[in-house]
């Protein structure tokens, strides 16, 4: 820690214990861990449903992983890099099944792929 850092976090300490923080707002109340903040304004309403269809912020960043490896795919041309890519999507889609199985979704039938496929289409226009 440099120096600013342990006066900074002495000043803190010692407002705490003052009780400066006490008129803040949201003081003694529990802090809302499930907040969108970090969520760009134009994403918003996309994450609150994928959200509340189920889907955890890990699901999300996986599956769009799997869509940038499938588009790496698509553009190789080299069959060795080819390959590692398709190992790569292939793991990513058996951690992306099991997070769902957990939730007892199934993700082989051919109704929820071509769902996801339509889902998938909308979004990237």
């Amino acid at each position: 820690m440099d120096f600013s850092m342990i006066i900074s976090e002495q000043r803190i300490k010692k407002a705490y214990e003052e009780g400066e923080f006490k008129e803040l707002p949201g003081y003694g109340k529990p802090l809302q861990l499930d907040d969108d903040s970090g969520v760009p304004q134009e994403l918003k309403m996309a994450h609150r449903m994928m959200k509340n269809a189920g889907y955890t912020t890990d699901e999300m960043n996986i599956k769009k992983e799997m869509m940038r490896i499938e588009d790496l795919i698509k553009a190789c041309d080299d069959d060795l890099e080819k390959q590692e890519l398709q190992k790569n999507l292939n793991e990513n889609m058996l951690k992306y099944n099991a997070m769902l199985s957990k939730k007892r979704i199934n993700t082989n039938g051919s109704l929820f792929k071509n769902y996801e496929h339509k889902i998938e289409n909308k979004l990237l226009k």
